[in-house]
């Protein structure tokens, strides 16, 4: 703690009187960011600084295993981040982002590791899928650091599949008004790899280059055109 408190002392005076007014903005005028971004709670993983964002700029949700849960009428923490991202703050992306060496999903590959963590291994039901992908569709040979890393990897697009589950993420697809991205961050080399859902993998982006993005709502005016013409004939 005493750390943090020199951390504390250190922005307050050093740090804060050169952003300042952009505080003093804030404090007025409310936040507007950017982006949600729901990214794990591993201390490694540090949204901000990965993205280099300021103040105001990132509407951030941490969790063990950077998990959405589908939606539901139970009331969680996820759940009303996302409703509130999306219906007050108006945000138009959401980036789920995992990362190497996840301890979670070493605990889906090993579930005796939950045994003394009953609400653990409660919470990462909801990234069985992912480790089911990997038993049946992964060689059997992969070591184990790759065993985590695939599982980590296929839990980012497990939560993204979630995401379109909330009504609040759904209606604004179906308007074309929000992106979702998957991102995977490696601890060890600092790269974040980008899901490209047009090619169903991951991606290192290239600077100049358009950003792949794993789900856009770009189809669905078609769809309910479709919909729509079919209502009118009956």
């Amino acid at each position: 703690m005493g750390d943090l408190l020199k951390g504390i002392s250190s922005f307050r005076g050093a740090v804060f009187p050169n952003q300042s007014a952009l505080y003093r903005k804030l404090a007025r005028e409310g936040q507007q960011p950017q982006a949600l971004m729901i990214s794990c709670a591993d201390s490694r993983v540090m949204p901000e600084t990965i993205t280099q964002a300021g103040p105001g700029d990132l509407f951030v949700c941490r969790n063990a295993g950077n998990i959405v849960p589908p939606f539901s009428t139970l009331n969680g923490g996820v759940s009303s981040a996302i409703e509130y991202a999306i219906l007050a703050l108006g945000v138009s992306d959401i980036v789920v982002c995992g990362h190497s060496d996840c301890g979670a999903m070493k605990g889906l590959c090993h579930p005796e590791l939950l045994q003394p963590m009953p609400n653990v291994a409660a919470w990462l039901r909801h990234s069985h899928a992912a480790y089911s992908i990997v038993c049946r569709a992964y060689p059997d040979d992969l070591s184990e650091s790759d065993r985590v890393r695939a599982v980590a990897m296929e839990n980012v697009v497990v939560q993204l599949d979630h995401l379109k589950t909330h009504p609040s993420v759904a209606a604004k697809l179906a308007t074309s008004e929000i992106t979702l991205h998957g991102w995977f961050f490696d601890i060890e080399t600092g790269e974040v790899q980008v899901y490209d859902g047009a090619t169903a993998t991951f991606t290192v982006p290239q600077e100049g280059e358009p950003l792949p993005v794993a789900i856009t709502g770009r189809d669905r005016p078609q769809v309910m055109a479709q919909i729509a013409a079919t209502l009118a004939a009956e």
